[in-house]
């Protein structure tokens, strides 16, 4: 059970200092502060490998940062076991992961169906009943362009890197997580089929009241978020160059 926190923001970092690396650390990100509201939709910009994808994996949990406080719905992450960490994760966040990180040998319907197997929470949402939740699955693919009749019924591995990454989405929609974290979910998209994923993305937020989150390098979309988060302006990021010898 989430605390009953209504006012807090979907995503809070104090004070967070992380390195990959030696002692000396080959890279570091600083963030002082940052929020994301609840229901509020933000589009992080900044160059390629600046710290954008390692910036979400420390919102998510996966990356634990040396110092810092990440408060996610409310909730201290940094003070929970792994486990516990992980089951938060299942319950209320759904990632869109840069490299969509699908069983390839199960259908594309079977994946989406996936986080349903970790939390209850999120199966109960989708109608508890294995019909129901197949049901809720064949819609979220249909709304993204993947033909669940045809298309759903393939292994992963068989469909192309467009149709992979909308069926990264619709598992990450499924289950109606409160916070959505995307790592360039269009970047294989043409601009028919990314207008059409961005549709479904806000569609989805808006009938859940979801927070999001997404990283991305086409600023022609960034007209459709509340907020664009430029990464230079809320992290100190440090990379350790090598000696010229």
């Amino acid at each position: 059970m989430l605390s009953e926190q209504n006012d807090k923001p979907a995503i809070h970092l104090s004070k967070i200092d992380f390195c990959w690396g030696s002692v000396s650390y080959d890279f570091r990100i600083r963030v002082k502060d940052f929020q994301l509201k609840k229901n509020e939709s933000g589009i992080l910009v900044g160059p390629s490998g600046a710290g954008k994808s390692t910036l979400l994996s420390l919102i998510c949990g996966i990356l634990r940062p040396q110092k810092g406080i990440t408060q996610i719905l409310g909730e201290n992450i940094e003070s929970m076991p792994d486990s516990q960490k992980d089951r938060f994760r299942a319950d209320h966040m759904g990632i869109i992961f840069q490299q969509f990180n699908l069983v390839p040998y199960l259908s594309a319907i079977d994946n989406v169906l996936l986080p349903l197997y970790f939390s209850p929470d999120r199966r109960e949402a989708s109608g508890e009943i294995q019909s129901k939740t197949n049901d809720e699955a064949k819609r979220l693919l249909d709304a993204l362009g993947i033909a669940s009749k045809t298309l759903g019924m393939q292994k992963a591995a068989t469909l192309s890197i467009g149709q992979q990454q909308r069926v990264a989405a619709a598992r990450a929609f499924i289950g109606s997580p409160e916070l959505i974290i995307a790592d360039e979910p269009t970047s294989s998209l043409d601009e028919k089929n990314q207008t059409e994923f961005l549709d479904q993305l806000f569609k989805q937020k808006d009938a859940t009241g979801a927070s999001l989150l997404m990283v991305s390098h086409n600023k022609h979309i960034a007209k459709r978020f509340d907020r664009i988060i430029e990464l230079e302006k809320i992290c100190d990021i440090s990379v350790k160059k090598e000696k010229v010898k």
